[in-house]
């Protein structure tokens, strides 16, 4: 994993990394962290695992996150629970451990549901030894597929919430992002040409800005509207039509539908991209 890959995320100087690298046909793990919002003290990168010892920024609380990406042979995943094990027994405090294990706890996270097998009776062991939780999840019946095509194959990400940021109020900035927007670049066009003041030159410059700042905060504010806001409603959109094709195949016009979905849920991705991007060069 290089450095320009992990930089290309878009979170600037406050982007912390640590990965293990893939091998072979075992796939890698890169674990980010905010560094306003955490303080890593420790990393260990294990055969099939990377672990940080953090401490949160805002209280100071100190807990620990494991990143996995399972084995698929009998022997390769007791080493990996006898690593878990290991690094359990590393820092005394609390553990968040999560990731791609490539084994089910339960058989109704499968789709097609047979008995259970002793793989997964070791990973039930292997829960309780270590004292985890087994958090239920929002949003999804959590149920895969014994085979995921390939190379367009679909990972549900997992977004764990704990808090975040405490901000103030923000000075009003012109967002790099509204210039991607189609036919942004003509409103402004057209509110400078139409905005008529007398005077010298630099009191009209400053007075057409004025009310350009005007016109632009009334547009984000009813026309574009609030980005997290319009991300999630794209994003629960894409979310409909999966839970609906995991219920039955889709009709071609739901399939183009959720092509609409996941395009949106795309274009506000790529404009929040845009925002941390230059948030980050701001602060820098």
């Amino acid at each position: 994993m290089s450095e320009g890959v992990v930089r290309s995320l878009g979170t600037g100087r406050f982007l912390g990394w640590g990965a293990l690298e893939a091998s072979g046909s075992a796939g890698g793990i890169l674990v980010c962290w905010d560094k306003r919002t955490l303080d890593v003290l420790d990393v260990e990168v294990g055969q099939f695992s990377i672990s940080c010892r953090v401490r949160n920024v805002e209280d100071g609380l100190i807990w620990m996150f494991t990143g996995v990406y399972g084995p698929f042979s009998r022997e390769e995943r007791d080493c990996l629970w006898e690593e878990l094990g290991a690094i359990r027994g590393l820092w005394d405090v609390p553990w968040c451990l999560g990731g791609d294990f490539n084994i089910t706890l339960f058989q109704g996270e499968r789709s097609r549901q047979g008995r259970t097998t002793g793989a997964m009776r070791r990973f039930a062991q292997m829960v309780d030894e270590l004292e985890l939780t087994d958090l239920p999840l929002q949003g999804g019946s959590g149920v895969i597929q014994s085979r995921l095509p390939r190379p367009t194959s679909d990972h549900f990400p997992i977004l764990l919430e704990c808090g975040g940021l405490r901000r103030g109020p923000s000075p009003f900035r012109f967002e790099n992002m509204w210039l991607k927007v189609v036919g942004f670049k003509n409103l402004l066009r057209g509110w400078w040409q139409e905005t008529a003041v007398r005077g010298t030159a630099s009191f009209r410059l400053a007075s057409k800005l004025k009310e350009l700042k005007k016109k632009i905060k009334v547009w984000n504010r009813d026309v574009f509207g609030r980005l997290e806001v319009n991300k999630n409603l794209a994003l629960h959109q894409v979310e409909h039509w999966d839970g609906v094709e995991s219920e039955r195949i889709l009709s071609e016009r739901e399939t183009e539908l959720k092509k609409e979905a996941k395009e949106t849920y795309q274009k506000w991705v790529l404009l929040e991209e845009l925002h941390w991007r230059q948030l980050s060069r701001n602060f820098g």
